[in-house]
């Protein structure tokens, strides 16, 4: 891929470039008032926040495990904030940003991890599903949900999130199959932070992943996927395309995992240090940063008061995760069928046995 002296190649679609200046896209434009952009602004800084106390609680052994946004902010923000009430969003296990825009309370995210819930929010309630650990399976959940928005006429869309590794799963295969054959209200939105795990991108596809989508008969984009301005104009404007029967739109957001695939992994062992730092010039939230300071729509006192509020709000994310309640053993038993089963049964019992040879 060709890069120019921006930063940006042709085929990327870029509004903001990592030194903070606004440019010009003929098929992709958006305006922005100061205080929606203050609000981006804010919104990246919080979820990187809520992102590294997350980390710090892991490190500590408050959580299990751990999957970092770190990097990929401004591809969750800006394609989160070009949702309405009525989309749907599928996410894999690193949508903090997403869920965030869906009013999920952050706390909630870590009870998963902490192995005290399932999830912990209503996915109706948020129209935000439910964490998938899977790798693609939630595409074909996604397809299924959009087609069913298609058969009951309503005017909403589907938003599935999966990373580049994911692209070489055959369910994500199978469900871009399924949305160009019905038409399908969805969008396809593929977080290509360069690494599936150890795995470079350049041993998941020899073309960009943006292209895939002709192969299968619709629309195929990539964005700059550390520019929250072109993220939110590109989803805006594939989701409106699939609300009006136009079908599905693949977006390939390229970005970077700055840090590790989940806690459990050690990136040293597999990239080198250079591309790290040659990634961290194009950090999402510096890029707002100088923009709204070269343009004065923000002084200093505005920056402060958002750093205080995630001091704040990592603060309250740490004490009520330590205050969340261990669940009883057997209560792993009470929502795996909706109806009594006998195996079940039969398990919850051997597992009670199990439990009372212990001494109290």
């Amino acid at each position: 891929m060709t890069i120019d002296a921006s930063g940006s190649s042709p085929e990327l679609v870029q509004l903001l470039t990592p030194e903070g200046e606004r440019v010009e896209h003929p098929d992709y434009d958006i305006d922005l008032t100061p205080e929606e952009i203050r609000s981006l602004y804010r919104d990246l800084v919080l979820v990187r926040r809520i992102d590294l106390e997350a980390v710090a609680l892991q490190r500590q052994g408050e959580l299990g495990i751990w999957a970092s946004l770190l990097g990929q902010e401004a591809a969750q923000i800006g394609s989160g904030r070009a949702l309405t009430d009525a989309d749907m969003a599928f996410p894999t296990y690193r949508e903090h940003g997403v869920a965030w825009c869906r009013d999920v309370d952050p706390v909630k995210l870590l009870g998963l991890f902490r192995g005290v819930n399932h999830g912990g929010w209503d996915p109706k309630e948020h129209n935000f599903h439910l964490y998938t650990i899977v790798i693609g399976s939630q595409t074909l959940h996604a397809v299924g949900y959009a087609m069913g928005i298609q058969r009951d006429d309503a005017s909403a869309a589907t938003i599935v999130y999966f990373g580049d590794g994911a692209t070489s799963q055959g369910d994500v295969n199978e469900s871009f199959i399924w949305a160009s054959v019905f038409n399908a209200p969805i969008v396809f939105f593929c977080q290509n932070n360069q690494w599936a795990i150890s795995e470079p991108l350049e041993k998941q596809t020899r073309i960009p992943l943006y292209r895939r989508a002709s192969g299968f008969g619709f629309p195929g984009i990539r964005v700059d996927g550390n520019d929250v301005f072109a993220c939110l104009a590109v989803t805006r404007k594939a989701l409106e395309a699939a609300r009006t029967g136009q079908g599905p739109t693949l977006i390939e957001a390229f970005t970077y995992r700055m840090g590790a695939h989940t806690t459990t992994d050690d990136p040293t062992r597999y990239r080198v240090a250079s591309e790290l730092e040659a990634w961290k010039l194009k950090d999402p939230i510096e890029r707002v940063k100088a923009y709204l300071f070269k343009n004065q729509q923000a002084d200093q006192a505005f920056f402060d008061s958002v750093d205080a509020e995630a001091d704040q709000l990592g603060a309250d994310l740490r004490r009520r995760c330590l205050a969340m309640p261990d669940p009883e053993p057997l209560d792993i038993f009470d929502h795996v069928y909706r109806e009594p089963h006998a195996l079940i049964d039969r398990e919850r019992a051997q597992f009670a046995a199990y439990l009372e040879g212990f001494e109290k």
